[in-house]
């Protein structure tokens, strides 16, 4: 149903934003339709559509403006990564905006060039409308050059040349003149090529393909009962993050969007964190998505081999980059004018050993999935393996942890618990290829790694885990011990854990991370991942009516197209934080999968 933008909560509507992507690259759009976010020509590239992080000089963004518009209404088409947005005027004339990324099978592979492209028609009386095409180069830095025909403009952008090609006249756009629309206007902004077909024959034939290909790939999820339209729009949105080429799958599409006003927490998040990848792997393949993990794997096992025998980093570029040089960008005021932006991310440099248990777990299941056309076979085994042998080694070494904090370190629970989760699938995968030996192994390395932790990450004082060996403090981490099967849900000490993770941390009907001081002082929002973990853990634990009240409450606190960002303001639902965020999306998914009434019995 269309979602009039006017009636949005006013504490959205900053992030009230739609993205439509293909694989390869991915766009936020407004409640008004206009393009304010799209990296060119791919998602760690320059923001050539940067408004969203306000450009010192005008632009960055494509807006196709109605004059005398007095509302807006917006919403996906079912099923799709289509999107649909509704201008209206005073007098009751209005246009409709159809914007999509063409991803379709053509040729016995996907279709799915770096374009996006966008119809437009009059739904109403005789709406004046007028494009605004201005991207800009070097994060909003300068201008583009360009040159036109009659029907199309190119733009030399950063590192990248796109042509538009329209069926309004290119001295309308360039020169941004006001005109009546009359029939449908056409825009094709891709490749420095030349269409073979009209703008309007090449939207109607693509966006009937692309529609179809994902209403396709929605049939074949296995989604759970209840809450069927929001768990689909986040495995739509998890899917849009992971970069085709490699396998890669970015955290969330922009940079810089700070984790509460003012606060300077701001990081780039277009980069892939194999911790943050492994959830969403895991989470696509609860629905059945399988393809996603098999890409994935690709992507670490060529990080892998590259790598030889030293650690792993926590986070990559998506073409495999190790070093991503945090630089801070002067030309972009900021999400708000709340700067810094930054680009590139130094937690590259960090260790976080919870990186090894990450890599098997969202590699497991290729071993065990009888659907799967290349399922995992000893070969597989061996280069997992080496994760195992990592694991081992720096379990119980001092880490920044899954928070990555960049001031102190410490042996942290989450981490030694996930290094021990590395160790326990890889016999019980061993054991499943009928490799005795290692199984064996693996079996025995991982019941003595888990007494140690079990003995230096349990505080007897407390009557709690805590979120480093020795320590004194909880962090939300520790609600995913029973999850990765380091300890039973109904065990008293993780129900202890858990009750008393939701004392301290909870603030109404959210979750902080930590609440301790940090490099940056205390955190002011909620982490929606932390939330949705909690309500699992409710669920877990016996208290499934309180974990279905919060989880309805958090349905609510989505925006306006069932989006989520990294965080919200627990006093006013506000959202901050990079967006869209997976882990957020992920936890959504997974809290319905277990909270929703099974199939057989709602029928």
């Amino acid at each position: 149903m269309p979602i009039p933008q006017e009636e949005s909560p006013d504490t959205q509507s900053s992030l009230a934003l739609g993205v439509i992507g293909n694989g390869s690259v991915a766009a936020l759009i407004d409640g008004k339709g206009r393009i304010v976010w799209c990296c060119l020509p791919r998602f760690d590239g320059d923001a050539s559509f940067c408004a969203l992080l306000s450009p010192r000089r005008e632009g960055g963004d494509w807006a196709i403006e109605l004059e005398d518009f007095e509302r807006a209404e917006q919403h996906y088409m079912v099923n799709t990564a289509v999107l649909v947005t509704r201008l209206y005027d005073h007098q009751g004339a209005g246009v409709e905006i159809v914007d999509y990324m063409p991803r379709f099978r053509s040729r016995g592979r996907f279709y799915h060039p770096v374009m996006i492209a966008r119809r437009v028609r009059p739904i109403g009386g005789a709406p004046r409308i007028r494009i605004r095409l201005r991207p800009l180069c070097d994060y909003g830095a300068n201008p583009p050059q360009t040159t036109s025909g009659s029907n199309h403009i190119r733009f030399l952008l950063s590192g990248v040349v796109q042509r538009l090609t329209s069926d309004v006249a290119s001295p309308m756009i360039e020169r941004g003149l006001p005109f009546i629309l009359e029939k449908p206007a056409h825009f094709v902004f891709g490749p420095d090529e030349t269409l073979m077909h009209s703008a309007a024959d090449f939207i109607h034939h693509t966006l009937e393909r692309t529609l179809a290909y994902w209403r396709e790939w929605v049939r074949n999820l296995s989604v759970p009962y209840e809450w069927q339209e929001a768990v689909i729009r986040a495995a739509i949105t998890l899917k849009l993050c992971q970069y085709e080429a490699t396998g890669a799958i970015v955290a969330a599409l922009t940079t810089s969007i700070p984790e509460s006003a003012n606060s300077q927490r701001n990081w780039d998040y277009r980069f892939c964190w194999l911790r943050d990848a492994a959830f969403t792997v895991r989470s696509l393949n609860r629905l059945g998505a399988t393809r996603s993990m098999e890409e994935y794997i690709r992507y670490v096992f060529n990080l892998v081999a590259a790598d030889g025998e030293r650690e792993i980093g926590p986070v990559f570029g998506i073409t495999f980059e190790h070093e991503l040089t945090e630089t801070q960008v002067e030309s972009l005021a900021g999400y708000r004018d709340m700067g810094p932006v930054r680009v590139g991310n130094d937690a590259w440099r960090q260790r976080q050993n919870d990186v090894y248990g990450s890599v098997v777990l969202a590699s497991a299941q290729t071993f065990f999935d009888r659907r799967l056309e290349h399922p995992g076979d000893e070969l597989t085994f061996r280069r997992l393996e080496r994760m195992g042998q990592m694991a081992l080694r720096m379990a119980e070494e001092p880490d920044a942890g899954l928070w990555e904090f960049r001031g102190r370190t410490a042996i942290h629970t989450y981490s030694a618990a996930m290094c021990w989760a590395a160790c326990d699938r890889l016999a019980h995968i061993a054991t499943e290829l009928g490799l005795d030996d290692p199984a064996r192994y693996w079996h025995n390395e991982a019941e003595a790694l888990h007494a140690r932790i079990m003995k230096r990450a349990w505080n007897e004082k407390l009557g709690t885990f805590v979120d480093a060996y020795d320590g004194e403090h909880l962090d939300a981490s520790l609600l995913l011990l029973a999850d990765i099967g380091f300890i039973g849900a109904m065990d008293p000490r993780y129900i202890a854990t858990v009750d008393a993770i939701g004392n301290a941390l909870g603030r109404g009907e959210y979750l902080f991370r930590y609440i301790a001081p940090d490099d940056f002082g205390a955190p002011e929002t909620s982490f929606n991942i932390c939330t949705f973990w909690y309500i699992d853990a409710l669920a877990a634990t016996g208290r499934k009516e309180r974990a279905r009240a919060m989880f309805e409450h958090m349905l609510t606190r989505r925006n306006p197209l069932g989006l989520l960002s990294e965080d919200l303001a627990p006093t006013s639902g506000e959202h901050w934080g990079n967006f869209p965020q997976t882990y957020s999306m992920v936890g959504l998914i997974q809290a319905a999968m277990r909270l929703s009434r099974r199939w057989e019995d709602a029928l």
